[in-house]
């Protein structure tokens, strides 16, 4: 009953920025954690960052500094600078929801390309 649907992702330059933004639709616990994620060519996929209905944030060690999520009620932001060749991948969009330490739901966006090229 939920869906995400994503958009901002393009080809830019190395040191450029891109927005990324995911909107969330359906039915929605209150206590969640949406996050990005990424895959690039050859790796496996990796927590870019995510943040809790509480506040909480994570980053990766290759983004801090870099990239900020925030959300509103129904759609959680990336704002990617200085953004590196190594940025590079499908980037997913992700709802977590639980109740009482058990998660009850799991959900993805169908992804977006970022390129980061000269």
């Amino acid at each position: 009953q939920v869906q995400l649907v994503e958009s901002g992702g393009g080809l830019v330059q190395p040191g450029g920025s891109l927005r990324l933004s995911c909107t969330a639709s359906g039915i929605i616990f209150s206590i969640n954690t949406m996050g990005w994620y990424r895959q690039a060519p050859g790796k496996e996929r990796e927590l870019v960052a995510d943040i809790a209905s509480g506040g909480s944030i994570n980053y990766a060690d290759s983004v801090k500094g870099r990239f900020t999520i925030s959300r509103d009620t129904a759609t959680v932001y990336l704002q990617m600078n200085s953004l590196k060749p190594e940025d590079t991948a499908v980037y997913y969009c992700n709802l977590r929801q639980a109740r009482r330490g058990v998660t009850l739901g799991d959900y993805w966006g169908q992804g977006t390309q970022v390129t980061v090229s000269s």
